[in-house]
Formats: structure tokens, sequence, C-alpha cells
């Protein structure tokens, strides 16, 4: 778990690291690198930090905003590869971007929370700054109070909207994995009383005997698109032991429901 706070100091005014890891861009204007934000904010993998950045990409369009006034794409130069230098696909972020990226992460890890409360009173500072206070009277300072005041409520009304949101516990959660997705071989032990526990291949194998057609012949990594449209698999990339990353198939808990129902079982999982 990251540490987000810093000592305050001259280099450091608001002892946040969310303020040390923003940029300039050439107009002057705040920005932050999403490669640089995804380790503060909890993800210790890249690929899982583009899914929080896809959903606020999501709910900028849904908000009326062109996403690519806030989420630009760009690349960055990071260590490793070939010759000791690669360079990888970044976003430029605007503060209301990251704003975004932190409501739709993880509400459980406290690196994310931090986020929230950081980019939601860096958004009101900003507005405040664009029609400054009068503090000269006790009825400016009121006024600047209040925006703080309707800045807490705007973040603790969005956190309860997500845990409202959020998909409620279910039967299948302790095989799921950060993603909350499913890989065969957890399936399989998740479905013990059918599969006895088979490994990854001897499962698929089953299931063909049993002429459910989950993966493609074709591509066995990937499923029929039936599935991804019908919400019971998603496909991300994972590292191989050789340091490659290829394409892999998970079940969600909907499509685990739907393999028990086409397997003629009503089990429970397994314990």
């Amino acid at each position: 778990m990251m540490d987000t706070t810093l000592p305050p100091g001259e280099d450091d005014p608001g002892g946040s690291l969310f303020d040390r890891l923003m940029l300039l861009d050439h107009n002057g204007q705040e920005c932050w690198s999403a490669r640089d934000l995804h380790a503060p904010m909890g993800y210790d993998r890249w690929e899982r930090f583009e899914v929080a950045i896809n959903r606020a990409i999501v709910a900028a369009e849904k908000s009326g905003l062109n996403p690519l006034d806030h989420f630009r794409g760009a690349s960055k130069g990071i260590s490793g590869g070939r010759w000791g230098r690669q360079t990888v696909s970044d976003y430029r972020l605007t503060r209301y971007a990251c704003y975004l990226i932190a409501m739709n992460g993880d509400p459980r890890k406290s690196e994310i929370a931090a986020a929230q409360t950081y980019f939601a009173v860096k958004t009101r500072e900003a507005e405040a700054r664009q029609q400054p206070a009068d503090v000269s009277s006790p009825e400016g300072i009121l006024a600047l109070a209040e925006k703080y005041v309707e800045a807490a409520r705007e973040l603790v009304s969005t956190k309860r909207e997500l845990a409202i949101a959020a998909p409620k516990a279910g039967k299948w959660d302790a095989f799921c994995d950060s993603d909350g997705l499913i890989d065969m071989a957890a399936a399989s032990k998740a479905l013990y009383k059918i599969t006895g526990g088979l490994g990854r291949t001897k499962f698929m194998e089953m299931l063909r005997r049993e002429d459910i057609r989950f993966l493609q012949v074709q591509n066995p990594r990937l499923p029929y698109e039936c599935h991804t449209k019908a919400g019971r698999a998603e496909v991300k990339f994972v590292e191989t032991p050789n340091g490659q990353w290829v394409e892999q198939t998970f079940f969600t808990g909907r499509g685990l429901d739907w393999l028990v129902d086409r397997l003629g079982d009503s089990m429970q999982p397994a314990a």
C-alpha cells in the first residue's frame, strides 16, 4: 500500500504525492501522466488501471463532455525492453479526468480514497480561483467555506452512489481475482462437485464432451463472441512465465451461473 502523503515543503506545498506528479502542458495547464498515477492509485498493473480509465471515459461521454478534451493520448519512455528503454502508450489527464478515474476506481483502496479527496478538493479550489472570494469580510469567508462544504458533500454523495451501484457479494466471490473475474483453473475448483478439480485443459475438454462450446476451436484462448456479448466472459492480457503478454479468457459470475445451468446441476460453490 502506497503512502500518498509527503512532508510539506517548498517543492511540495500541498503535502501530497499528486502535487509532485502534476505536469504542465505546452499551454501551461495542469495535467497528469496516467502512467505516473496508476501505482499511487493502488493498481499494481497498468492493464488494470486502464479498466478504470475506460470507465471514466464512458462517464465523461455520458456527462456530455468530449473525452478527448480530458483524456489525451500520449506516449512515455520507460526502462525496459531490448535496448533498456521502451516507449509505451499513455494518457495526459486533466484534473477532471483524474477525478473521474478516482471516482470509478475501487473505493476499498485507501489510495483511491486519497485520490478522490485530493482531486475533489483541487477541482473546487480551481473553481474558487476563477471566481476569487472576498475574504476581507465575514460574508466572503463564509462563501469560501461554503464552497469547500459543497465539495465535501459532493464527494460523500458520489461515494454513496458508487456504494449503492457496487455489485453485491456473490457466491463466486471467493474464486474471483481483483477484477472480479475467474480464470479457468479457478472455475474448475469452484465447480469441484462437477469437475472433481480438473486442471484448465481437462476442464475445457470436459465442456467439449458435454457439447458446451465456450472457447473457440481456432483460438482456444478466446471465447465465442456470444459469451462476451452476454456478459459471461471477458478477455484480458496476462503475463506468461517467459514475460510475454497473451490474451486469456475469464469467466464472470454470470458466466459460471450459466455454466452450472447448462451442466444441469443446482449445486453450490465448493467450500
